[in-house]
């Protein structure tokens, strides 16, 4: 039985069970409130997290931070400023003062607050944008990330050269090698560079002078890249220094650099030419572990723990014969153990691996495990499910006494109908096991039928799992009517590497039979999904999957949504950014191994396409450009389909501002609606 945190939280529940309950939309999703990060103090009492919201006058969103203890008791709020988020979490060392990111001044620069009461105080004020930082042990230095020129000597310098920029008249920028734009910006040759700064104030020594190269790595990398050593006199973070091969390369490899900048930061992993990252120091400073990818040039291989003795002893891979791949690193208290989170069939478990032995025991794993940290006896970490977005839980190291610390969207939940999810598998392609959910309509009642929308996930090397996902939740499509089938195909994740690496040179084979047998199986396991009303939607490599479907497998869709899907995978090599991408699962480049992207290439079949189509496309959208939805919509329109594009010049791969969020759904479900004829829940 889970304990509930305070009185007040208990309260709402309550309130909001017993007021009338309405269909899950797009609204109840973009009003739950979202924990993004969570810390727990030196001291093991308390968690500092932050809780983002939806602000629609604005259309974004912004953070505050909340505390709770590790006991679940005295949640409240620290920060309230309306202008600009907090994030980026670092306690002081005796724990009675946070530090954090924060705009509210203008510019992003650290801040600190009392926990115990009193005003939040601006830290730094830099000439330029601290994009993240982390703090020493001893509580005595920053390290800060900056976007600055590689040639500059100081923060100065860089804003000097912006300052020039800005006040050119010509608009033309000039390249000489890749990449050009990455994600949604365009390169104008500025980096992020470590620094580290004194708590107490001074200039910032840049610890990546000259080097062409950023940290954290763009676009997801954070903190988590970036740790000073145990003596903070030095400092270990993860950088991909290739010079031109970079938008093909994955080789992101550890430096050590001394706080003072005097020398050159050292190579710790130039042996291995794949993927290094997450540094990681154990309690008495003896170990550095580190996750470490195999494969080169491949950015789903899975990723090993990795043991170096510090500073200059020798390594090992601590869990080969574990085939899962960690996403954080935490240390326990007494050093013998890391714990660590991992896709694992559908969810994403917490386990802990014995430092010994390499041994990885699941401590849990129902739903999605995220930020995990260690308090005295207790971990501490966030999980969502399908049916409750982020909140803070605490367990033993043994899986016992798993105890909720946040009911912070249980109002929220409670006001809201969602549907019943189901997990189930069958015999895929080759004979393989692959998995599945279906999520129930709202008001289920077995004697209806009723539509069924088909969620195809993009990666491809990804998984629609047990989580409460805030672009395709099932549950908008459980509460519009619909039921909601979603199918890990091969290459997906958190089922062995080689079930990820199935799907290289085989786009439209073992993942297509795996959907066909996936739909057939949920249709008859579940009669009361009516196969002849369903459409299948998909973004990003779902998006390129509805494309292929549209040419080889006609029935028994109804519609088709594409969503930054590629029609022309030839074509997308050469206006895409991260060319090792396609160069994997394609087995080479376009000139070199052609078959390789004509095999299961869209554009080949579109003479078969004749189902009605819904194309969305982000115009800031560089990794599949939106000439590819174009060009989708261009065949539709020519051929005469039913069909319609909705367009978005502000979203890049994902759409996150909150009215185009609404606009995104409100045009997706209609367009289910109009051709599965369905008639939503009042």
């Amino acid at each position: 039985m889970l304990k509930l945190a305070t009185a007040w939280v208990v309260f709402l529940a309550a309130s909001a069970a017993s007021a009338a309950t309405h269909p899950f939309t797009v609204n109840d999703l973009l009003a739950m409130e979202r924990i993004q990060e969570a810390v727990v103090a030196p001291d093991g009492t308390q968690v500092a997290f932050t809780l983002s919201r939806t602000d629609l006058e604005a259309n974004r969103r912004r953070s505050d931070i909340w505390l709770v203890g590790v006991d679940g008791k005295n949640l409240r709020r620290l920060t309230a400023h309306a202008d600009g988020s907090d994030n980026n979490l670092r306690w002081a060392p005796n724990s009675k003062s946070l530090y954090f990111l924060s705009g509210r001044s203008g510019s992003s620069q650290i801040w600190r607050i009392p926990v115990d009461g009193g005003e939040a105080a601006q830290v730094t004020t830099l000439a330029l944008d601290i994009n993240s930082f982390v703090l020493s042990g001893d509580g005595s230095k920053f390290g800060i990330s900056v976007e600055v020129f590689p040639s500059c000597d100081s923060l100065g310098c860089t804003k000097k050269k912006l300052d020039e920029q800005a006040a050119q008249k010509a608009s033309g920028k000039v390249y000489d090698k890749l990449f050009v734009r990455h994600w949604d910006s365009w390169a104008d040759g500025r980096r992020a560079h470590l620094f580290v700064l004194p708590v107490s104030g001074g200039e910032p020594v840049d610890l990546m002078r000259g080097m062409d190269a950023d940290c954290p790595s763009k676009p997801f990398g954070g903190p988590e890249e970036v740790t000073f050593t145990p003596d903070a006199k030095g400092m270990v973070f993860a950088a991909r220094n290739v010079g031109r091969e970079e938008a093909w390369s994955t080789n992101f490899d550890l430096f050590s650099m001394a706080t003072d900048g005097k020398g050159q930061p050292k190579n710790l992993t130039a042996a291995n030419t794949a993927w290094d990252t997450l540094p990681s120091f154990s309690p008495d400073g003896k170990t550095l572990a580190y996750l470490a990818m195999k494969v080169p040039g491949y950015e789903a291989d899975r990723y090993r723990i990795v043991l170096k003795s510090w500073p200059d002893g020798a390594s090992r891979v601590l869990t080969e014969g574990w085939d899962r791949s960690p996403q954080s690193l935490v240390w326990a208290a007494d050093g013998k153990t890391l714990y660590a989170t991992a896709e694992h069939v559908g969810q994403t478990g917490l386990f802990a691996i014995d430092v010994a032995t390499g041994n990885a025991t699941l401590v849990f794993g129902d739903g999605v495990a995220r930020f995990p940290n260690v308090a005295k006896d207790r971990l501490v970490f966030g999980r969502d499910h399908l049916r409750s977005p982020v909140e803070l839980y605490s367990i033993k190291p043994d899986g016992s006494g798993l105890t909720q610390l946040t009911t912070l969207n249980a109002a929220r939940v409670a006001a809201v109908e969602m549907g019943e999810p189901m997990q189930f598998s069958f015999k895929g392609a080759d004979d393989d096991v692959v998995h599945g959910y279906v999520v129930k309509p709202i008001r289920f009642d077995p004697h209806k039928k009723y539509p069924v929308a088909f969620l195809i996930h993009g990666g491809p090397q990804g998984s629609f799992g047990n989580d409460f996902h805030y672009r395709w939740n099932p549950q908008v499509y459980a509460g519009a009517g619909y039921a909601a089938v979603m199918i890990d195909f091969h290459g997906s994740t958190g089922y062995g590497q080689a079930f990820s690496d199935a799907i290289q040179g085989d786009w439209g084979g073992k993942p297509l039979v795996d959907l066909q047998k996936g739909l057939a199986e949920a249709l008859r396991n579940n009669p009361w999904m009516d196969g002849k009303r369903a459409c299948a939607l998909g973004a990003s490599y779902g998006g390129y999957m509805i494309n292929w479907i549209a040419g080889n497998w006609s029935e028994p869709w109804k519609c088709l949504v594409a969503h930054d899907g590629n029609i022309d995978e030839r074509m997308a090599y050469f206006d895409t950014e991260e060319l090792w991408f396609p160069e994997r699962d394609h087995m080479g480049t376009p000139w070199d191994n052609p078959e390789g992207y004509e095999k299961h290439n869209p554009v080949n079949f579109v003479k078969n396409w004749n189902k009605p189509m819904l194309v969305v496309h982000g115009g800031r959208d560089y990794r599949v450009v939106d000439t590819q939805g174009l060009g989708a919509f261009n065949a539709l329109q020519r051929k005469g389909i039913p069909s319609k594009l909705l367009y978005f010049p502000d979203e890049h791969h994902f759409v996150l501002k909150p009215a185009n969020s609404i606009l995104w759904h409100d045009t997706v479900l209609g367009w289910l609606d109009q051709w599965t004829q369905n008639t939503r829940p009042k």
